[in-house]
């Protein structure tokens, strides 16, 4: 591509679109994209303002349907030319604010245009960017049109059959399960719990030698999602400031607020959409024992036995170690520390012994800092941390060499 040639073009668009664009405005625009090479096109859709090009566009009862046209031009004509960045880009251009019919059916076309592992990584940047505006709105908010949804769903289900992602999910709820927030006084309000980053980390990463991608983490809550998603983006923006790479984020309603048996069942609703839009995964759930995640977790099992393969349950009201067993019994593990879930994790084959390491090291750094309120509060949360860590050990410590 001549740069040049390209940046000129892209200036040229830049000049069209400002202010009121009127039709010749708009016809100049579909010329220069429809001449522009595809390298050329994917250049120029990467820098400029997407959403306020398909505003400009027009659709008028007596003369051309300029929209419809450039939907059609880059949705379905030249659609097999863009790159996944652009393409995903221009998706969620067309999710923002009222979605028409037609913009409903060129989101189809997008989705059913790509297979396999392209498909895959297509809606994990749909997932990915940063704010309300995530898949699981798009595909059961924005898409509203219950044809549409189903053949995306559908294509989505056909794909995943013959190309299992090989990698899990990782969902968790973040009150009392990321940090300190409603029920646990064990630890100052709102501390970051030791080593619960990490322990992420090392989730999303796997257990295998190779890497896995980074980014699979999402947070299932029960705080409501409002229209404008507010809500929503100042929770992202919380995770955020405590170290939380990009997650997405599905959110509960103002009426499943009340209740542990209503929360569960909100976010339930939420992880059988999830499924639904990614089933090539599997998926591993973090919760806690205070909100209903057991519930929840338990539910994820039953319905989903082959994707579902571990919940993890951070215990902040002193679980009967009877009760422990009897939930271990169905794949539901409590643990007190992050480093005593790093060896339930490892036991159930979902991080590797290199990652329980990594965990028990980043909880020891984290506790250190930690304002705890009393000294007796200090000392209780370092004995747990101290008896995981001896089991941590087991797992980690190199054989000792026998004499023959």
């Amino acid at each position: 591509m001549d740069l040049t040639a390209a940046t000129k073009k892209l200036e040229t668009l830049r000049t069209l679109m400002a202010g009121h664009t009127d039709m010749a405005e708009e016809r100049r625009i579909l010329e220069l994209l429809t001449g522009a090479s595809a390298a050329e096109l994917n250049f120029l859709l990467s820098n400029v303002d997407l959403e306020g090009l398909l505003s400009d566009m027009d659709d008028r009862i007596i003369g051309p349907d300029n929209q419809t046209a450039l939907l059609e031009l880059l949705c379905v004509q030249r659609a097999a030319e863009l790159s996944l960045p652009a393409r995903a880009s221009l998706v969620t251009a067309l999710q923002v604010g009222a979605t028409r019919l037609e913009a409903e059916r060129r989101v189809r076309d997008l989705f059913l245009g790509l297979h396999g592992r392209e498909l895959t990584s297509f809606k994990n940047l749909l997932d990915s960017g940063g704010n309300h505006q995530d898949l699981e709105k798009l595909l059961f908010d924005d898409v509203d049109d219950p044809g549409v949804r189903e053949e995306i769903l559908t294509h989505i289900r056909r794909e995943a059959e013959g190309s299992p992602s090989g990698e899990n999910k990782v969902l968790s709820d973040i009150d009392d399960t990321f940090y300190a927030n409603l029920k646990d006084k064990r630890y100052p309000s709102k501390t970051v719990y030791p080593g619960v980053l990490a322990f992420y980390a090392e989730l999303d990463r796997g257990p295998g030698i190779i890497a896995g991608r980074e980014g699979d983490l999402t947070f299932v809550t029960a705080r409501p999602m409002d229209a404008l998603g507010v809500v929503e983006n100042m929770t992202l923006d919380t995770l955020r400031e405590r170290g939380v790479p990009p997650p997405a984020v599905l959110s509960g309603s103002f009426a499943h607020l009340v209740g542990n048996s209503r929360i569960a069942d909100k976010k339930f609703d939420n992880f059988q959409r999830y499924l639904r839009i990614f089933p090539e995964y599997g998926f591993v759930f973090v919760g806690d024992s205070g909100q209903g995640d057991v519930e929840f977790g338990d539910r994820m099992l039953a319905a989903a036995p082959n994707s579902v393969h571990a919940v993890f349950i951070h215990d902040v009201v002193d679980t009967p170690e009877a009760t422990r067993q009897a939930w271990r019994a169905k794949r539901i593990y409590f643990f007190d520390t992050y480093v005593g879930a790093a060896v339930e994790a490892f036991q159930q084959g979902v991080i590797s012994r290199d990652g329980v390491a990594r965990i028990a090291r980043a909880a020891q750094e984290s506790i250190a800092g930690i304002a705890f309120t009393t000294p007796g509060q200090r000392e209780a949360r370092q004995f747990e941390l101290e008896r995981d860590l001896k089991r941590a050990a087991a797992i980690t410590a190199p054989p000792v060499a026998t004499n023959r």
